[in-house]
C-alpha cells in the first residue's frame, strides 16, 4: 500500500522543513510553549509585511483574511487550557492594525479596504512539529472565486528563519479548522476599533444595521450595529441602557426609544415598529404606535430607514 504523503512532502519541504521527520539538533527537541504574545505579534508582524508587499503608490493595501496554522498540541494548549484567549488576541490584533492604518494616513497615504470584514481562522496541522506556526493571507475573504495559488509563510522550529512559496489551493483540505479558531469582525471604516461589533464563535448574526449620521462630531463616520438578538430596539442620544439589544445612535435626531425590530422565527422575516416622530421604509411612511401598543410592518432585507427626515439606516442580510 503506497503511504500518505505529508503536508511538507507534499510541496517538496520534507527535507528542508522536517528532514526525516525528526529534529536537526537536540536543541530543537525543548521548544518552549507559545505564548499569547507569540500569536499576537505574529500576526502583527503578518500584517505589516502585508503593507509593504501589497502597497503602490500611496494606495495603502494590506490582508483582510489570516489564517493562522500551528501545531496540534500548541493549538489544543490554547483551547483546552487557555478558553477565549485567541478571541482576545483577535480583538487585540485588530486594534493594533487601526492602529497602524491612522498612522499611514495621517501621512496622506489613502486607505481602502478591499473588503467589509476581517476574518481570522487560527488552525491546526498535523504535519506541524510543536512550535511550528505558519500564514496564509487573503484579500477578500470569502469572495475568492479562482483557484489561484496563495503565498504561504512557514517558520521552521529550526532555524527560525521566515520562508514564503506559493502552494495550492488543493493543500488546504489537510488543516483542520475548529469553530472556536474563526472570528469574523466588519471592518471599521473610520480605523477605531468597536468591541461591540465582533460576531463570537458560534454567535449568529440576524442582520447588519449601519447608518451615517450628519452630526457635526461625527461626520462620515459610519456607526454599525450587528442584530445578535430576535428583538431589539434602536434608540437616540439620551438613551441610558447598555445592552446588546438595543442599538444607540449617538444623534439628536433619533427619539428615546425610536425603533423596534423583530425575527419573526416562524416566516424568517424582520418587522419592525415605530416609536418615533416620522419614520419611512423605503420612501413608505410608517404609521406611529404606542410602546405598549406596537403595529408592525415588514422589514426587508436591503431596505433603507428614514429617521425624522434626517437619519438613513441601511438593513443588510448578514454574510454568509
Amino acid at each position: 500500500m503506497e503511504s500518505k504523503s505529508t503536508f511538507w512532502q507534499k510541496i517538496g519541504l520534507q527535507d528542508w522543513f522536517l528532514p526525516n521527520g525528526k529534529p536537526v539538533n537536540a536543541a530543537a527537541a525543548t521548544i518552549k510553549a507559545l505564548t499569547p504574545d507569540d500569536v499576537y505579534m505574529y500576526i502583527i508582524e503578518k500584517f505589516k509585511e502585508s503593507i509593504s508587499k501589497l502597497s503602490f503608490a500611496d494606495r495603502v493595501v494590506f490582508y483582510h483574511e489570516y489564517i493562522i496554522s500551528f501545531n496540534e498540541e500548541d493549538y489544543q494548549e490554547f483551547i483546552n487550557n487557555r478558553s477565549g484567549l485567541f478571541g482576545i488576541i483577535v480583538n487585540e490584533s485588530v486594534k493594533k492594525f487601526y492602529e497602524l492604518l491612522r498612522e499611514h494616513e495621517e501621512v496622506g497615504k489613502k486607505v481602502e479596504p478591499s473588503s467589509s470584514k476581517w476574518v481570522f481562522r487560527l488552525v491546526s496541522h498535523p504535519d506541524y512539529a510543536k512550535g511550528d506556526k505558519g500564514f496564509i493571507g487573503k484579500l477578500l475573504p470569502g469572495s475568492n472565486k479562482k483557484e489561484e495559488n496563495l503565498r504561504v509563510t512557514f517558520i521552521p522550529r529550526h532555524t527560525g528563519v521566515a520562508q514564503t512559496l506559493d502552494i495550492s489551493n488543493d493543500i488546504l483540505k489537510g488543516f483542520t479548522y475548529y469553530s472556536e479558531g474563526y472570528y469574523e469582525l466588519p471592518y471599521a471604516n473610520d480605523l477605531h476599533y468597536n468591541e461591540k461589533e465582533i460576531a463570537k464563535p458560534g454567535e449568529k448574526v440576524l442582520a447588519r444595521l449601519d447608518t451615517i449620521m450628519p452630526d457635526k462630531q461625527f461626520v462620515g463616520r459610519k456607526v454599525e450595529y450587528l442584530m445578535k438578538d430576535d428583538d431589539i430596539v434602536v434608540s437616540g442620544n439620551d438613551e441610558t441602557r447598555e445592552e446588546q439589544a438595543v442599538f444607540k445612535v449617538p444623534s439628536d435626531w433619533v427619539n428615546t426609544p425610536h425603533l423596534r425590530i423583530r425575527l419573526n422565527k416562524a416566516d424568517g422575516k424582520l418587522y419592525m415598529t415605530s416609536f418615533g416622530e416620522r419614520t419611512l421604509i423605503n420612501e413608505q411612511e410608517v404609521t406611529p404606535s404606542d410602546v405598549n401598543s406596537p403595529q408592525w410592518v415588514e422589514l426587508p432585507f436591503n431596505s433603507k430607514i428614514l429617521l425624522n427626515g434626517i437619519i438613513g439606516i441601511n438593513v443588510f442580510k448578514p454574510e454568509a
